[in-house]
């Protein structure tokens, strides 16, 4: 045995570590990789990556779509926790590979950069991972049947982890074709593996905006619900959903054209816009149907287009009657609501998430399109054009009274970067790694929070009663309120265009607030100026909310804290109840609820809520921009109708309702 454990053990190196030599290097064959190292392939192991699944498949479809050959995608959630995605396109082909002498689907569904995607000749453009995707899911599947109608014959194959359990079958004929992909997600790789309808939802009605030839129907067979996604009017349809609870100003303007890329493909645009009573700039961009978070150069070749085609139109139709205003992009972003699409056969991503685009030539072809066909419509609708002018100069004159608010602010020292809040009780390290700060509710839990903190690395900054509605009002009226600009003081990332995320002085900022009805309405409104002014922050992963419990059980010397009713049952059962009777483990023990957060000591509040070891943090993500824009709009716009729906759609979700 003794020789055995030398024999299979690396030679040692220094201070007994092993050695770095040939046999150190490891060549991981196949799918092996994905298996290994899953997050690099698609995002994460969470939530988020396990729909990510879905979401590869259904891009192999979309591209069929794109090429002609697809117009019905069926997303079905089946009752055993299988997903499958099943389309009419002309199906994967089943024979002989010329080169790796196996059948071209089993290369697909189980080599990685293998697909149709490499060669222009049959699809120009694509999206998903470029040949990535459905090995991938395959990968991180227990189990994969794939099911290709073509040529007359059903064709058939299964997978389990990557690995063919049988040649490809012939196992029935066909009048149709298509394709069928159904997977079963591993649960030995993600931390959950139930799909979530609404999450999907949320993607495939996106795609089916991007995509107006394509119906896609999504079922759920665990809730005996479906839903179909089909808006033949395209990005017309995508705006009108966006901005669903704010009054238009001017009605969608859509722009389609076709310009040659450097690499002298076509490059072709497709966008809508249009202009409502907020305040807020909502600009939603995609490339090859993937959302581009971060924009891009198609993004900035629309706002250098709008700005000087429509200030162009301004000046030759003389609808400026002051010389003292002249507008700028800002003044006519404010209101707008954008969609833009590009096609792109080479897309080059760069940024951080890798989702903004960085090919140069599109900037130039973007402006040159909209630069044509919005001077073009402007001429011939001049009534339109001219509202929009009235709406951009009242912007130019909230954004001058917004910038002598600043100067006056600035005076007074409030904003200076140099003088932070007098309320805030910041860290002692300097380093924003390590930092965080708790956006508290209430003097009263500030000063627990400020006692129960550890002084190193935690900050608290209180908040006194409710902030401004971000939604409903200008940047004026914003830098008013005492609370913003502490927040804005206190975070150092500066405030509208002077905004600068990497300049933020905490790495994670956790807001704190009751667990009642009124903490969730003050968290909604920090989460509202956020989204519209510090997006950024989000999106780089450092907005959480914390969760303090809502009970205390005593029994004896011993006391345990409860998040949620789930966990409060699971308390008692420990003290002696059961499914039949948990009142049974109320015996001899004491319950309090917390009704707020200044009711717990500073103990409590740091062994509950603020300790590393054992607070839990919820992250906040945009997973959807256009669902996220459209739900703020919601729950915090001037449009009561739709609020109203949205409670009444969503009441049977409550389960803690405080009255």
């Amino acid at each position: 045995m003794a020789d055995e454990n030398i024999e299979n053990s690396a030679p040692l190196g220094a201070e007994g570590m092993p050695a770095y030599s040939e046999g150190s290097i490891k060549v991981l064959e196949g799918l092996e990789a994905v298996r290994k190292r899953p997050a690099m392939y698609i995002g994460d192991v969470g939530d988020r990556g396990l729909h990510h699944l879905i979401y590869e498949v259904v891009d192999n479809s979309i591209d069929e779509a794109l090429a002609g050959y697809c117009d019905i995608i069926t997303v079905t959630l089946h009752n055993d926790g299988s997903c499958s995605v099943q389309d009419n396109g002309r199906g994967i082909p089943t024979g002989m590979h010329p080169v790796k002498k196996i059948s071209t689907l089993e290369v697909v569904m189980c080599t990685l950069h293998a697909g149709g995607k490499f060669d222009k000749n049959s699809y120009k453009v694509s999206g998903g991972l470029h040949g990535v995707g459905v090995s991938c899911v395959n990968a991180l599947a227990t189990n994969m049947t794939a099911t290709i109608k073509r040529d007359g014959t059903v064709y058939e194959q299964k997978y389990s982890r990557g690995v063919p359990q049988s040649n490809v079958q012939e196992v029935g004929t066909a009048t149709d074709t298509g394709t069928q992909i159904r997977f079963w997600p591993d649960d030995t790789i993600f931390n959950t593996v139930e799909f979530h309808f609404e999450r999907v939802a949320d993607r495939l009605r996106e795609l089916a905006f991007l995509n107006p030839t394509i119906a896609i129907k999504l079922v759920d067979e665990r809730a005996s619900t479906e839903e179909t996604f089909f808006f033949p009017g395209g990005l017309t349809q995508f705006v009108t959903y966006v901005d669903e609870g704010k009054p238009q100003v001017v009605e969608p303007i859509t722009i389609h054209g076709v310009g040659d890329g450097s690499d002298e493909t076509e490059v072709v645009v497709d966008l809508c816009f249009a202009y409502n009573s907020s305040y807020a700039e909502t600009v939603l961009s995609y490339v090859n149907n993937i959302n581009t978070v971060e924009g891009g150069t198609h993004v900035s070749g629309f706002r250098s287009a709008l700005t000087r085609t429509l200030n162009t139109y301004a000046t030759q139709n003389k609808l400026l009657k002051s010389d003292k205003i002249s507008l700028t992009g800002e003044d006519f972003r404010e209101g707008l609501t954008a969609i833009i699409s590009v096609k792109v056969a080479e897309p080059q991503f760069e940024g951080q998430t890798k989702t903004k685009l960085g090919n140069g030539d599109v900037d130039g072809i973007v402006r040159s399109i909209v630069n044509e066909h919005l001077a073009l419509y402007l001429d011939t609708n001049p009534s339109i054009g001219k509202k929009i002018i009235e709406k951009a100069v009242l912007a130019a004159e909230a954004r001058i009274a917004a910038r002598k608010s600043r100067e006056l602010v600035r005076r007074k020292n409030a904003l200076e970067f140099s003088s932070l809040p007098g309320k805030l009780a910041d860290c002692s390290s300097r380093d924003p790694e390590e930092c965080e700060v708790y956006l508290v509710e209430g003097d009263s839990a500030g000063g627990s929070a400020k006692q129960g903190r550890d002084r190193r690395f935690q900050a608290i900054l209180p908040l006194k009663g409710k902030i401004l509605n971000v939604q409903k009002a200008r940047l004026s009226k914003i830098l008013e309120n005492d609370e913003i600009r502490a927040i804005f003081t206190a975070l150092g990332t500066g405030f509208g265009e002077q905004f600068n995320a990497s300049k933020c002085r905490y790495g994670k900022i956790i807001l704190m607030a009751d667990a009642d009805v009124d903490g969730s309405h003050i968290r909604t409104l920090i989460l509202t100026l956020f989204f519209n002014y510090m997006r950024d922050l989000i999106e780089d992963g450092k907005v959480y909310i914390a969760q303090p419990p809502l009970y205390k059980v005593k029994k004896g010397k011993t006391e345990r804290y409860a998040y949620n009713e789930k966990q409060l049952e699971e308390v008692l059962a420990q003290y002696g109840g059961d499914e039949e009777d948990p009142e049974r483990g109320r015996k001899n023990v004491t319950l309090s609820r917390f009704k707020g957060l200044g009711e717990m000591n500073p103990e409590q509040l740091w062994e509950t809520t603020m300790n590393p070891d054992t607070r839990t943090l919820l992250k906040v993500s945009i997973e959807n921009a256009a669902a996220a824009t459209r739900l703020f709009e919601t729950l915090m716009g001037d449009q009561v109708e739709p609020r109203r729906d949205f409670i009444e759609r969503n009441a049977q979700y409550v389960k803690n309702l405080d009255v």
